[in-house]
C-alpha cells in the first residue's frame, strides 16, 4: 500500500527546494506519494509576503541579521521564542487544515518554521512521523521542538546544537542529499562542447543561489575581460538575470542563465565554482569534483556554514568585491589542473537516509533496489565528504 509524505520547504533561497526534491525522489522510489508545501505560503498571502519582505530587509542589513542569528536564534532567547509563537499562530492552523484535507504518514521538514509547526501538531496524530532535515552547521532554536521524532543533521556540530535545546533528542548524522543528476554529470569535454566553450580555456561558474547577494555582474565582467569564460547563473533573481544577459550580448565569454536545471552540466564544464556557502551548492560541486571559491556575504547561518565548508577543504574564500573575487578566482584557476572524469558508485547519501529513517519505523529500503545493487552506506557526512575532497586535492 502506498504511503503519503509531506515535505515542508520554504521560498527563501533555493537550497530548501533542492533538498526537498532530493528527498522526494528517494521517497517516491520507495513507493511513497509525496507533495511539497511552501511554509511561507502557508502563512497566507499577506503573512507570507510580509514574512519574505521582512526577511529580505533583515538580510540587506548584515549586522542586523547577524545580531538576530547569533544573539537570539542560535541561543534560543525569549525573542526567538516570541518569533516562533508568532509564525506558529498562522502556520500551525494552515498546516493542520492541509493535513486533515490530505492526511500524511510522514512530515519531513527542511525549513525551520515548517519544522516547528509540524512538531506542534504531533500530539494530534501520534502515529504520524515528524522528521527534520537541517544541513546548517548550527541548528538554531526554531528548528528544534518537542514533537519531532528524528533530527537528520550533517555534522557533529549540528548534532550538538540540536541537543543544546533537546538533550535527549533522536539525532542521526547523514550525508547531505545531492540529486542524482550530479552523480551522472557529463565529462568536462562533453559539457564544454555542448556550451560552446573551447577545450583548455579557463572557465568559472558563478552561481547565485536565489539571494541576489554581492557584485555578481561586476565580477563576471572583470573575469571575462581577463580572458576567463564565465557561466553566470542568476537563479530566480530576474533583475540580475536581465543584467547578465545584457552583459553577455556584448561579451562573448559570458553565458548567462536564469533558473536552470543545467547546473550539473555547468559545473562539469567549469574549472571552479564561485558561490555562497550554501550546503546544497557546495555539496553538488564536491560531487562533481570542482573546487569552491566562497563569498562571505550571507549573514547569520551563512557565516557558520562558511567556516565549516573551509574546514572540510576543497574551498577557499575571498574579499567579496569585484576586484577581490576576480583576483582570488584567477589565482585559484592557476592552481587547478584539468579535472578527471567523475567516478563513483552513485548517490551514497541514500543508504544512510534509509537506515536513519528506519529508526522511526519508516521503511524506504525499496528505493535502494536489490541488496547487491545498493552502494555501500557511509556512516556520516563528514568522512564521505572528506574522502571526495582527498580525490580533488590529489589532482
Amino acid at each position: 500500500m502506498s504511503r503519503d509524505a509531506v515535505l515542508l520547504a520554504g521560498s527563501l533561497g533555493l537550497g530548501h527546494e533542492m533538498m526537498a526534491r532530493s528527498c522526494s525522489g528517494l521517497l517516491e522510489a520507495a513507493g511513497w506519494r509525496t507533495r511539497s508545501l511552501n511554509s511561507m505560503s502557508l502563512l497566507g498571502p499577506r503573512g507570507g509576503a510580509a514574512g519574505e519582505k521582512v526577511f529580505g530587509r533583515l538580510l540587506s542589513i548584515p549586522s542586523l541579521y547577524d545580531g538576530l542569528h547569533f544573539a537570539h536564534l542560535r541561543t534560543g532567547s525569549r525573542f526567538a521564542c516570541w518569533m516562533d509563537r508568532g509564525a506558529g499562530a498562522r502556520l500551525v492552523p494552515a498546516l493542520r487544515a492541509e493535513l486533515r484535507r490530505r492526511p500524511a504518514d510522514l512530515v519531513l521538514s527542511v525549513f525551520a518554521t515548517g519544522a516547528s509547526a509540524a512538531a506542534k501538531l504531533k500530539a494530534e496524530a501520534p502515529q504520524r512521523r515528524t522528521v527534520v532535515l537541517c544541513t546548517d552547521v548550527a541548528v538554531h532554536r526554531l528548528w528544534v521542538s518537542e514533537g519531532t521524532d528524528l533530527f537528520l543533521v550533517t555534522s557533529e556540530a549540528a548534532a550538538a546544537s540540536v541537543r543544546r535545546f533537546l538533550p535527549r533528542a533522536a539525532v542521526s548524522l547523514v550525508p547531505r542529499p545531492v540529486r542524482d543528476a550530479f552523480y551522472s554529470a557529463p565529462s568536462q569535454p562533453d559539457a564544454r562542447q555542448s556550451l560552446g566553450i573551447p577545450p583548455g580555456a579557463p572557465c568559472i561558474l558563478l552561481i547565485d543561489s536565489g539571494w541576489g547577494f554581492g557584485p555578481l555582474v561586476e565580477a563576471v565582467a572583470n573575469l571575462a575581460r581577463c580572458g576567463v569564460h564565465v557561466l553566470a547563473v542568476a537563479g530566480r533573481q530576474q533583475a540580475l538575470e536581465h543584467r547578465l544577459r545584457s552583459l553577455a550580448r556584448s561579451e562573448p565569454r559570458v553565458r548567462a542563465f536564469g533558473f536552470t536545471d543545467r547546473v550539473p552540466e555547468l559545473m562539469a564544464a567549469a574549472d571552479a565554482v564561485v558561490a555562497l556557502p550554501g550546503a546544497t551548492t557546495c555539496s553538488e560541486a564536491r560531487v562533481v569534483g570542482r573546487p569552491l571559491l566562497l563569498l562571505d556575504l550571507m549573514p547569520g547561518h551563512g557565516r557558520d556554514n562558511l567556516l565549516h565548508e573551509l574546514e572540510l577543504g576543497g574551498a577557499e574564500t575571498c574579499v567579496a568585491t569585484p576586484a577581490g573575487i576576480t583576483a582570488s578566482a584567477l589565482a585559484l584557476l592557476e592552481r587547478v589542473t584539468r579535472p578527471a572524469p567523475l567516478t563513483g558508485s552513485g548517490p551514497r547519501w541514500k543508504p544512510a537516509f534509509v537506515a536513519a529513517l528506519q529508526r522511526v519505523g519508516i521503511d524506504l529500503s525499496p528505493a535502494l533496489g536489490p541488496p547487491s545493487a545498493a552502494p555501500d552506506a557511509e556512516p556520516a557526512a563528514v568522512p564521505s565528504t572528506r574522502t571526495r575532497l582527498e580525490k580533488v586535492g590529489a589532482r
